[in-house]
């Protein structure tokens, strides 16, 4: 018996942990056509629209935080313990400061979330989209599968209970309709329980 033909092939010499490969051409292409997507929407901001997200993140930051912690702590060490009394007790100006901050910083912030919902809801757009046309070209292919499967002979009746069904395209409208009645129902019952 030869053992060269039942021999294993030997092992590539080094094999890159699967954290290290790196990703295939299509998912290459997907992730330059998301970050080219990413590029365009944020060349797009208006001036407003990029200072309410610099604003947002720096009202969001750890340091903004720390910045204000030690800011009332010196206020209140001036005007209660040092003898610095340009604004005593109960910081009248402080308190001015403070809620002329927060409703500056409340309109950025929602200014900044409604951009961010509008471009959820395009992502959310492009997404069903997407699955919309995924559907179709499935739908397409099976009927190719059927039709070759009836050219040569092949049952196909008892594959699959659905067949008939995955062989046309899918209601969105009905199903949108079906999952908003069960969802109405899920609610009430939920409100039932409360």
């Amino acid at each position: 018996m030869d053992r060269t033909t039942n021999a294993r092939p030997a092992p590539p010499a080094s094999r890159p942990e699967s954290s290290e490969r790196a990703p295939s051409a299509p998912t290459r292409t997907n992730i330059e056509a998301v970050l080219e997507l990413e590029r365009d929407t944020r060349s797009d901001r208006t001036a407003l629209e990029r200072l309410t997200d610099v604003v947002s993140a720096t009202a969001s930051s750890t340091g903004f935080i720390v910045t204000h912690v030690i800011w009332f702590s010196a206020w209140v060490v001036l005007n209660v313990f040092l003898g610095q009394r340009f604004d005593p007790y109960p910081f009248s100006l402080l308190t001015l400061v403070v809620s002329l901050e927060a409703i500056l910083l409340t309109g950025f912030v929602l200014i900044s979330q409604d951009r961010m919902t509008k471009l959820a809801d395009r992502r959310a757009h492009l997404d069903l989209q997407i699955n919309l046309l995924a559907e179709q070209e499935l739908t397409a292919i099976l009927k190719v599968v059927c039709l070759i499967a009836d050219q040569t002979g092949v049952e196909l009746a008892g594959c699959d209970p659905h067949l008939d069904q995955l062989l046309h395209r899918t209601d969105v409208k009905a199903l949108n309709e079906e999952l908003t009645k069960e969802m109405a129902t899920v609610d009430h019952d939920d409100k039932r329980h409360a």
